[in-house]
């Protein structure tokens, strides 16, 4: 696909509440694209670099941690558009948004509607170059990972969970269910989507 000069390749984003697979299925689906010998690249969890740099985030989340968040993942994007066949996001822009609505809600806030709106506005905008954007779906019983920092709050991860879902809701973004058994069927999907799409880019179709 050419979008404006640039010539964007197949991206594939998941979508969801901390410790629901997100990482785990894109490492499986980045090992069975690297068999098929395409340039994976993908654009990491922005959580521990947030906190690094100092900005809230989980329940401490804030409009402009929120913003830094977005922002930053849309440069690490475009940043790995120039760099893979295929790009693959642990955490697309909807994310950061759902993880601030979980924030105010937890806190008993609420937005300032400019600045929600101007969020939700570059959300929206950014969100139609994701050719496959999964949501994860939330199993309770499955515990929280012990492979980095979790936050332990079951009933945040909760909050999250549903708050991610609406913002998918409310700006009508077209995404696909992942749930934690459905692994290898989306991962079947999502290799001959992108096998087709790079072969239709080759054969000059639309």
């Amino acid at each position: 696909m050419v979008t404006s000069e640039v010539e964007k390749p197949p991206v594939v984003a998941v979508t969801g509440a901390h410790s629901t697979g997100k990482s785990t299925f894109l490492a499986r689906l980045a090992h069975e694209l690297r068999r098929e010998h395409l340039q994976v690249c993908t654009v990491a969890d922005l959580g521990e670099q947030a906190q690094r740099v100092g900005m809230p985030i989980l329940r401490n989340h804030t409009w402009a941690s929120t913003l830094w968040i977005i922002t930053r993942g849309i440069s690490d994007e475009l940043e790995a558009w120039l760099h893979g066949d295929v790009v693959l996001v642990d955490r697309a822009v909807p994310d950061a948004l759902g993880y601030y609505r979980a924030a105010l809600a937890d806190r008993g806030e609420h937005p300032d509607p400019a600045v929600h709106a101007r969020l939700e506005g570059v959300v929206r905008d950014h969100s139609v170059h994701y050719d496959l954007l999964y949501r994860t779906t939330l199993d309770p019983d499955i515990p929280l990972g012990t492979d980095k920092h979790r936050d332990p709050d079951a009933d945040f991860r909760r909050l999250a969970d549903h708050h991610v879902g609406q913002v998918l809701h409310d700006l009508r973004l077209p995404h696909r269910l992942l749930p934690a058994d459905g692994h290898d069927h989306a991962l079947e999907d999502t290799l001959g989507f992108v096998l087709d799409r790079l072969a239709a880019t080759r054969d000059g179709r639309p």
